[in-house]
């Protein structure tokens, strides 16, 4: 029988897989060749058991952990009587596996030690291109794409040369499609030599040993905080704008936590039955946004991120509903409904571990795009803007945090501006700036939403994907709701119209007009009129805060000073009091 190894040797096998997700980050960052995976950073890159486990994802979007586990399965699962060689890649970007829109390819290698697959190394990486429609609604999977089930992109070292020729007929910038799919085999060779690397230090049985280990230590630390929760049964909700198709029908987003000493049961059963538009996602996406709340619940600092973590958190789910839909759905904005399920997660939990508790954050990406022809060569471009920053939520003890990437989508980084302006000749950022008074009133205050202005200088269509336009954040304890999210067009004069919606479809732009993406703030939390007026008086001369808001909204009177804006106490005490001056 052969033993565990001693703790010296387990955190130094620890410490190599960050490390080696790490180095897998790091190549496919660099190798790629579509800015979202090399700027905004769209992709995660993991290593799994022999069992299709997770052992260590690479920091990146943490709705991809539980997507690209489900793949490594479902690849063991397909080749159980084949087999995978070592010389072996696979592919696909099957929606039923990763549980999100054809866009996210994964790419898998076997790990062999001892003559024996010890592990897998694996990535999931978004592709900009991926065929289907340019813009409208989508209303099933067909349209959005190509579509590749399990297969080996590579069989005993050899290429599959027809594989990627269909991929190449089906895209529209094959050359940047298969330069990514490239940069992901690197990776993912990467972490396969470093894992075998490891497999032949210290030996199969010894390394699988180690994985074992680190699942029940990162259990025991997940149980014993959820032992800390009260017991309960737990509920929140909030609405969605619509679907896309059936305008201004909001859709349901209905979550129920169940503690019981270390169990943690999330019930999805609640949920609006999947759409008719194209924001479904698919079962594992549902079971990820609950892995996302549970992690940063239970064990959010601790690396590496793996199985063990998740073993207390249960989920109901059955299919067909906007978190589990069911083939032929349209998936292409899968990512927007989950959202929106972690921040009711919090919510629920909210008066069980009220100095844990946070209030709603922005939960959009603020995704739009251009499609033109580009003024200088005459070919046609395609713009995704993308990767917002907006408002988080307030707690107990702080401000939301401004301008930050909402939850589902972790590691993403804005794009710069000048590395898209050079990409996209047709594009000129007017402006990128925190909106005034987004973030949620409250004794903490919500975190600021963004507004960003583009021009194009070429007649351009226009499409918008953005939620949560009607329904904002929400506040806690007494605090205020954020301002929502929000898109508006922009015409030659300069004239700026609001849509009605987040969502426009191929709608024209003239040369010289342009659009604006708004992100919403943070809800507040607590009582406005009890936050600290020196705050206040703080967040006015920073722009956060209207002169307007302070008065009327947190009852502070500021009064010009020798320094500058100073808190008038005497009158603020009256507007607090109610008492009149």
């Amino acid at each position: 029988m052969t033993t565990g190894p001693d703790p010296i040797t387990a955190e130094i096998i620890r410490g190599n897989l960050v490390g080696i997700t790490d180095e897998m980050k790091t190549n496919l960052m660099r190798t790629a060749y579509n800015q979202i995976i090399y700027e905004a950073q769209d992709f995660t890159v993991g290593l799994f058991d022999a069992h299709g486990e997770t052992v260590s994802i690479g920091l990146g979007l943490p709705m991809f952990v539980g997507g690209l586990s489900e793949a490594v399965k479902a690849i063991i699962a397909h080749y159980a009587d084949e087999g995978i060689g070592a010389e072996d890649v696979v592919m696909t970007n099957a929606p039923e596996l990763t549980g999100s829109h054809l866009n996210h390819i994964v790419v898998v290698a076997p790990v062999y030690a001892s003559e024996r697959i010890i592990g897998f190394s694996a990535s999931m990486a978004h592709w900009a291109d991926v065929g289907g429609v340019l813009g409208g609604t989508t209303h099933d999977i067909y349209s959005e794409g190509i579509q590749i089930p399990i297969v080996k992109l590579v069989r005993d070292g050899v290429e599959n040369a027809e594989l990627l020729s269909i991929v190449r007929t089906n895209v529209r910038f094959a050359d940047l499609a298969l330069g990514d799919l490239r940069a992901q085999i690197a990776a993912v060779r990467t972490g396969q030599n470093r894992l075998a690397g490891l497999g032949a230090r210290y030996g199969a049985d010894v390394l699988e040993a180690a994985f074992s280990g680190m699942f029940d230590s990162s259990e025991r630390r997940a149980r014993a905080a959820v032992a800390a929760i009260p017991d309960g049964e737990y509920w929140a909700e909030t609405e969605m704008d619509d679907d896309g198709v059936r305008r201004g029908e909001r859709v349901r987003v209905r979550v129920g936590v169940i503690v019981s000493g270390e169990t943690f049961t999330v019930d999805l059963s609640q949920m609006s039955p999947q759409v008719a538009g194209f924001y479904n996602s698919g079962e594992t996406a549902g079971r990820s946004a609950v892995q996302v709340a549970f992690k940063a619940l239970t064990s959010p600092t601790e690396w590496p991120v793996n199985a063990g973590s998740f073993r207390p958190a249960e989920v109901i789910l059955p299919p067909g509903t906007v978190v589990s839909a069911e083939t032929p759905a349209a998936m292409r904005w899968w990512m927007t409904y989950p959202m929106s399920v972690v921040d009711c997660i919090f919510r629920a939990l909210a008066s069980a571990i009220p100095d844990d508790a946070i209030a709603g954050h922005h939960a959009d990406i603020g995704v739009a795009n251009v499609v033109g022809n580009d003024p200088e060569s005459g070919r046609l471009f395609v713009f995704v803007h993308a990767a917002q920053g907006g408002g988080w939520g307030a707690r107990r003890h702080a401000d939301g945090e401004n301008a930050t990437i909402c939850i589902n989508d972790g590691d993403t980084h804005n794009t710069p501006i000048e590395a898209n302006e050079v990409r996209h000749a047709a594009l000129l950022a007017r402006s990128y700036s925190l909106r005034t008074d987004s973030g949620g009133a409250g004794r903490m205050r919500g975190g600021l939403g963004t507004r960003f202005e583009w021009t194009v200088s070429a007649p351009a269509r226009f499409n918008s994907f953005v939620e949560r336009t009607v329904v904002p954040a929400w506040g806690l304890d007494g605090g205020e709701a954020a301002a929502p999210n929000g898109v508006a067009l922009r015409d030659a004069t300069g004239r700026i119209d609001r849509l009605a919606s987040g969502k426009a479809d191929l709608v024209p732009i003239a040369a010289g007009g342009g659009f604006v993406v708004e992100t919403g703030g943070g809800g507040g939390f607590g009582d406005p009129a009890e936050r600290d007026p020196e705050s206040v008086r703080h967040d006015v001369a920073r722009g956060y805060v209207s002169l307007e808001a302070a008065r009327e909204t947190y009852r502070v009177e500021l009064v010009p000073g020798p320094r500058g804006l100073e808190v008038d106490h005497t009158a603020t005490a009256r507007l607090r009091t109610g008492v009149p001056a």
